[in-house]
């Protein structure tokens, strides 16, 4: 069952692809925040970490890209490689800062690391173009093949959205993700063990603000502009509401979390004036009857159909054996 849900997105990549470029251009943006929001996940699902100030990164290295080609005329690839190391050396910087805390404590660290950013981002006017931000950035030209088209860069954004997949798939289900789940479980035992339970946590802080990175210049490459709704608290909160509608702890469940909570943005309140109530409104219905998220719930309803179609018989549903 866990493979079969895996070529869900295979199809519908396929299948938007013969779509008008509206569609297009709103998958392309749902497989961008996905990536950022599947980087959330890495702190808040498997290292039990929440966080507020996630945006930081993903804005750093648009800022960053954006600045370099605009204002420096930098080649785009020295660019790209530049706002990585910038946005990894912040994601390790704030780790540092953030990871002295734990639960409350921690979120309110990031929060105000990410509002630190923020306000760079709104009163540094010279270099960021204040609440005018910076427009002008050109797509690049990837191995022979121009990414201004807007499904040439559908294509390229999928390429790398499958691959974040890959990747975080293998993370989680090698040694370091066992290790990263041990610490959010069990701590203390883990500490007891001989595991550097600070140092897993700040891998994993690392890693995630690498991968939100990642999303951040895809954006800025879409929207050829960037300003500073990218390091916003609004943002933040809305990777974080992806994760816990979809499910955290779980491959894809984010990246559903991302679908339900773009759609009722985009095409919900095209017919609902009050369409942030109706969001509001199922989160609560989510939390209430599927705490674990839509996708652990769904399975969870379809391993019981299946268990009382053949006579009781007990099913396992992925997250079950992930967790086991």
């Amino acid at each position: 069952m866990n493979r079969w849900l895996l070529l869900i997105p295979v199809v519908l990549y396929a299948y938007v692809l013969g779509a008008d470029d509206y569609y297009v251009m709103f998958a392309t943006r749902a497989m961008i925040l996905a990536i950022f929001a599947l980087s959330l996940n890495l702190l808040v699902g498997y290292g039990g970490l929440m966080s507020l100030g996630h945006s930081a990164f993903f804005g750093i290295a648009s800022y960053t890209v954006a600045w370099l080609i605009v204002k420096k005329e930098w080649n785009p690839g020295e660019a790209v490689l530049c706002a990585l190391a910038l946005s990894t050396s912040a994601a390790g910087l704030f780790g540092v800062l953030a990871l002295r805390a734990r639960g409350i404590g921690f979120l309110m660290i990031t929060l105000a690391l990410g509002q630190i950013v923020w306000g760079i981002a709104v009163r540094w006017v010279d270099l960021t173009g204040g609440d005018n931000g910076i427009r002008g950035v050109v797509r690049p030209v990837v191995f022979g093949v121009e990414l201004d088209d807007a499904r040439s860069f559908y294509a390229f954004t999928g390429a790398i959205f499958f691959g974040v997949c890959v990747a975080i798939g293998c993370i989680v289900r090698s040694p370091f993700g066992a290790s990263l789940r041990g610490t959010r479980d069990q701590p203390r035992r883990m500490s007891a063990l001989g595991f550097n339970v600070w140092l897993i946590r700040w891998s994993a802080f690392v890693l995630a603000g690498f991968l939100a990175a990642v999303a951040g210049i895809l954006d800025v490459y879409l929207n050829k502009f960037v300003s500073p709704e990218v390091v916003s608290l609004s943002l933040s909160a809305q990777a974080l509401l992806m994760v816990i509608v979809g499910g955290s702890s779980t491959l894809m469940g984010p990246v559903l979390g991302t679908i339900v909570v773009l759609v009722f943005g985009h095409f919900v309140a095209a017919v609902i004036d009050r369409w942030t109530t109706a969001l509001g409104v199922l989160f609560v219905a989510i939390v209430m009857f599927m705490p674990d998220g839509l996708l652990p719930g769904a399975l969870r309803l379809w391993a019981r159909s299946r268990g009382g179609a053949e006579g009781g018989s007990t099913v396992r549903t992925p997250i079950a054996e992930e967790r086991a």
